[in-house]
């Protein structure tokens, strides 16, 4: 698995240029950069669930399939809820099991956090997970290198709806539409107060634009690629029109 940024620079000296790697920092997946005009829907799912069936239905009015990053305790507490997105064709990811801040913990302590809750969507939906989201969006190359060594990519953001500050459902719509572009990945929460009322807009406002939706294990890609300095996965080769 590819991801680690590297540059390089020359050091000018008597015997003339001498080349020097400096590695930056090791970074999740942010987007992608693909040819076509292609998105990934992303839901958090850490605390409430409120309207985890309403956006089911409206993904499923609009044939959508989306990500849900997914925390262990909520799946423990909302077990059919879970078994109601997999059944529905979504992909069910892990966003941790007890959402600690990630970059806090031990490599020893991140692989049992990542662990534990794959080991309870599987149970579930038969299917063990390969993404991964860092509560509160907080990692460090420690965070990205661990979960590499147990093959997962973790999986970040470059579309921001802000749900979770309770916008007016006009705002999301605007602020996700405007910002989408190739190879996007957007972030909602399942339990926002105006998530629901925006969504259908969201769908129509980005169609409109030329977007088709793809979940998130799609849209990346899982070879053969390097990692700019924003965090967008590069293909290595100029087919860029598959994600896997």
């Amino acid at each position: 698995m590819a991801g680690i940024c590297v540059t390089v620079h020359a050091i000018w000296g008597a015997a003339g240029a001498v080349l020097v790697s400096a590695t930056k920092r090791d970074l999740p997946i942010y987007s992608v950069e693909r040819q076509e005009k292609v998105c990934s829907l992303t839901f958090d799912a850490a605390w409430g669930n409120e309207d985890t069936e309403q956006l089911i239905e409206i993904l499923g009015e609009h044939d959508i399939r989306a990500t849900f990053f997914v925390v262990g305790e909520w799946v423990e507490k909302y077990p059919e809820s879970v078994k109601q997105l997999s059944d529905a064709g979504h992909e069910v990811m892990n966003h941790s099991s007890t959402h600690p801040h990630m970059t806090q913990l031990s490599p020893d302590a991140m692989i049992q956090e990542v662990k534990s809750c794959n080991e309870k969507i599987e149970k579930i939906t038969g299917k063990c997970p390969t993404l991964f989201r860092p509560p509160y969006g907080d990692y460090n190359d420690s965070v990205v290198s661990t979960m590499r060594s147990i093959d997962m990519y973790t999986i970040q953001w470059d579309v921001d709806s802000l749900d979770w500050k309770d916008p007016a459902p006009s705002e999301i719509v605007s602020r996700v539409v405007k910002n989408a572009r190739n190879g996007s990945i957007i972030l909602f929460h399942n339990a926002a107060k105006n998530t629901p009322a925006a969504l259908p807009d969201v769908i129509d406002g980005l169609v409109e634009k030329g977007f088709s939706f793809v979940p998130v294990s799609e849209l990346i890609y899982t070879d053969g690629y390097t990692m700019d300095h924003t965090g967008r996965q590069i293909p290595n080769t100029t087919d860029l029109g598959s994600g896997t």
